[in-house]
This record gives C-alpha cells, structure tokens and sequence, in this order.
C-alpha cells in the first residue's frame, strides 16, 4: 500500500497534538500502514519541526536550476526542425544529449525514422484514420475484396545450406 508522505506527517502532526512521543507516534503508524512506513528518526525530525511552531507539512521548495526553460526551448527547436538531433539541442542549449532526450520523451515525442513525432494522434492524423476506415468499410460494400485475402500465422522461407564435401 502506497500511502503519501504528506498524509504520515498529518498522521504525525496528530500524534504530536495528543501529546504522544516521536516514537510512539511512529510504533502506531507502521502497523496500519506497513513496516517501514515512518521511522523513529523522520518522526522525530518532524516532531522537532512542530515544535518550533513550523505546522506545515507540505514539502519545502528546493534550491536546483529551473528546467522549464529548457523545455520550452527544446520544443521550439524541434517544432522547428524535426530532423534535430540531441547532441545538437544539447550543444546548443548548453545541456546534456540525456537530459534534452528525456524532456522530448516527457513531451511525447518518439524519435521515427530520424524524426521527432509526437506519440500521440493529432487530430489531423486521428481524423484521416477514420476517413481510410471509412472508405474501406464503402469498398468491401460494393466489392468484397477482405474474401479475396490470405492470412496466415507461419513464415515460409527457402533456405539452402550448400556445403562442401571433402574430396
């Protein structure tokens, strides 16, 4: 069972409220919501928190470099150029050829043929599937072509094995 560190450290801050100890608060929660869920030492560290009048239990934002920018420059580069590569987007942007395939791969895009296509339909290409479909249900109508089919499940394929015999 997956449960949310925010819903422990409200289950905590509960504890903390009924005048409980760290370690007791940690000793109830673990049987309800599977071993190792809160340990003495997170328990602790937040009961530490709430005693310095610090009640909020969303985690805090984190210092790091912003990677929305990147995101929106790599899209403009690829909705630019589909032949792209990500050595060139990485070299350009100043980032590593992983972290530029990762956020196209966040995006939706599949890499086919040398060329960036979004994993999903547009509606272009949605709206052209249900016209061959259409146009193919109007054909068998008229000349039912689907009887003159061959299907099948095996591969047949010569092979010769040509070898030498000793003379």
């Amino acid at each position: 069972m997956e449960v949310k560190n925010e819903k422990i450290r409200y289950i905590l801050h509960y504890h903390y409220d009924q005048g409980e100890k760290a370690e007791q608060a940690a000793k109830k929660i673990c049987p309800v919501y599977g071993p190792n869920t809160a340990s003495n030492a997170t328990a602790k560290r937040w009961f530490q928190r709430f005693r310095f009048c610090n009640m909020d239990v969303e985690d805090e934002a984190r210092s790091g470099r912003p990677i929305v920018e990147n995101v929106y420059k790599i899209m403009e580069i690829v909705e630019s150029d589909r032949h792209v590569s990500t050595y060139s987007i990485a070299q350009e942007l100043k980032i590593s050829q992983k972290t530029a395939w990762n956020h196209l791969h966040k995006a939706g895009f599949k890499k086919k043929l040398d060329v960036w296509v979004p994993h999903e339909l547009t509606q272009k290409n949605l709206l052209g599937r249900i016209d061959a479909c259409d146009s193919l249900l109007k054909r068998k109508e008229n000349d039912p072509f689907l009887k003159r089919m061959v299907t099948g499940d095996e591969k047949w394929v010569t092979y010769e094995n040509n070898s030498r015999k000793r003379s």
